[in-house]
């Protein structure tokens, strides 16, 4: 046997999403580099790892066993880490941090400090949608969730860290009367949607409900980066979070389109399963968001404060 701990990561990458694209993603690789990945690694066996059928792969008995071995390993090659750096007087471990997808703007602000100041510490943060993140923190997968629409299924508790704002937007080729009524704007402009279980998405038929608002519905995209861009290219219109536009905003490629009743307004909230007992690790990040949130609101987002 001559596997490496790389071959290790990546099958037990590919166990746990069963998918070769979904692993490369998440391990930010390519898809080849991926496959022969996994290939060096099941020319190692003489009993098959996966089987493929159609287009999908699936994991062996004998391939399960494996991955949990791999996980193992894996994780004891981390303690050694963690340990050599504990002996040096250095926090470390793994912070688990699951987001929702708009809040990739948010939290890496939140993070950098603590970061930069303990160089021993791991983070894994998944980005994905609200439904999944909820899902992830109710499992007690993570240490903390970012969410914008707090859950009422689990029991929480929480810590505010920036507002959140949502305008409608779009390209700025149109021109808008300010004296529009909000039927007439939202009968007239087709709307982009995100998918199913995004918070967004909630945010945005809440407000479609509450003012009985007759809607040309254009198309549904899983990403607020694929709304992004379907709107830059003037396939339609969307209520977007303003974190996420900054640029375009400030490049004049997309407008804020003035409509009554926007922005929504909610709040960026980091939330952990009340009662969680915290690694040392994620106390401390606790206790430096405490410290530092009004600060880093202060220097990273005062430009919010112009729309």
């Amino acid at each position: 046997m001559n596997y490496t701990l790389n071959q290790l990561q990546i099958f037990l990458k590919v166990v746990q999403t069963q998918s070769v694209t979904k692993a490369s993603e998440e391990l930010h690789l390519t898809q080849p580099a991926v496959s022969i990945q996994l290939k060096n690694f099941q020319d190692q066996f003489d009993i098959p790892l996966t089987e493929v059928v159609g287009r999908k792969i699936y994991i062996t008995d004998f391939g399960r066993e494996i991955a949990v071995a791999a996980e193992n390993i894996i994780n004891q090659v981390y303690a050694i880490n963690y340990k050599t750096l504990a002996y040096k007087g250095q926090l470390t471990g793994r912070l688990k941090i699951s987001v929702v997808s708009t809040g990739k703007y948010v939290m890496p602000y939140f993070l950098a400090d603590f970061m930069q100041q303990h160089s021993g510490i791991e983070l894994l943060m998944d980005v994905t949608n609200k439904n999944k993140v909820i899902e992830c923190l109710g499992n007690n997968e993570v240490d903390f969730a970012l969410v914008s629409i707090l859950p009422t299924t689990l029991n929480i508790e929480k810590l505010d860290l920036l507002q959140n704002k949502l305008y409608l937007v779009g390209s700025t080729e149109t021109k808008f009367k300010k004296d529009n009524t909000i039927k007439k704007i939202f009968e007239d402009l087709p709307l982009i949607f995100r998918e199913h279980g995004s918070g967004t998405r909630q945010t945005m038929e809440s407000f479609i409900e509450h003012n009985s608002l007759s809607v040309l519905k254009k198309m549904e995209l899983t990403s607020n980066e694929a709304v992004k861009q379907a709107v830059l290219a003037g396939l339609g219109y969307s209520i977007m979070p303003l974190i996420g536009i900054k640029n375009e905003l400030h490049t004049k490629e997309l407008q804020i389109i003035p409509v009554n009743g926007l922005p929504i307004k909610t709040t960026w909230s980091l939330i952990w399963l009340k009662g969680k007992k915290h690694s040392p690790v994620s106390l401390s990040f606790l206790n430096h968001l405490e410290k530092r949130k009004s600060q880093i609101v202060h220097d990273k987002f005062n430009w919010y404060e112009q729309y």
